[in-house]
């Protein structure tokens, strides 16, 4: 990877964080030849733990295309700030002008040819059965604004050692971190309509559907038939999703991570 399209502070950031997944994860990692080795895209990932921006974002690194999350605003403080706006990532308001603006940031980085990190659900997964939920619209819009690829990714394992809104579990033995990048989303068919609300929810759920795909691929489960399905569960925010029986992985990972 050329250093200008990386730079020192993202490097000397990498080099920290690869040690920490090696130590905290095994690696079950695939797909990553559906990014494009050039040009700018749109990584669409589900979000299920605390720590998975670190372990996915080495996996974006470890194939060439150095992932700018698209993060909310709250981490760009103080010194934790100053690497985020080093390594290019971009602050997201939730709601307003600021919103708007984080969108028009998003769609520039796009165009100068960098790799865009969006968690369409805009949070952890609050589905108690540890799927995706529905999508906010902002992935869809900056897609179809700027044309760019939207590479739907899933991935699980870092949930196992920090649930979602729970406690950090025991290190050893070590989860697998399971990645599984597809092929771009096919959006062909919103490129040519009147941008609006309706055309972005729709684009949105394309997005979603290819998630939830890959996701239900990696642990072996039935994914949800519809977008209801997926829709924000009842209850207050940061109430710890309850385990719901079916919810682990049956084939490829078991609770403790071992494989089977």
């Amino acid at each position: 990877m050329p250093g200008r399209r990386i730079g020192f502070t993202y490097r000397a950031m990498a080099a920290i964080a690869r040690p920490v997944v090696l130590l905290l994860f095994r690696r079950e990692w695939a797909g990553q030849h559906h990014f494009p080795t050039e040009g700018g895209f749109i990584a669409a990932v589900n979000h299920n733990s605390y720590i998975d921006p670190v372990a996915y974002g080495y996996f974006q690194y470890s194939a060439g295309r150095p992932p700018r999350f698209f993060a909310k605003a709250g981490l760009f403080q103080g010194m934790l700030g100053l690497l985020m706006r080093a390594m290019k990532h971009i602050p997201v308001a939730r709601d307003g002008a600021g919103a708007l603006e984080a969108l028009d940031r998003a769609a520039g980085a796009v165009r100068a040819g960098e790799a865009v990190v969006f968690y369409p659900e805009g949070t952890l997964t609050r589905d108690p059965r540890m799927w995706p939920m529905a999508g906010r619209s902002g992935v869809a819009r900056v897609a179809l604004e700027t044309g760019c690829p939207v590479i739907p990714v899933a991935q699980w394992g870092a949930n196992l050692l920090l649930p979602p809104y729970g406690k950090m579990g025991r290190v050893f033995p070590r989860r697998t971190h399971q990645v599984l990048a597809g092929p771009p989303v096919d959006l062909s068919r919103f490129r040519d309509q009147e941008p609006g609300p309706e055309v972005w929810r729709e684009a949105t759920e394309e997005i979603m559907t290819a998630i939830t795909s890959l996701l239900a691929e990696i642990r072996g489960l039935p994914a949800p038939a519809t977008a209801e399905e997926r829709r924000t569960p009842s209850g207050r925010r940061g109430t710890p999703p309850p385990v719901v029986p079916g919810a682990e992985p049956r084939n490829r990972v078991d609770q403790a991570g071992k494989q089977e």
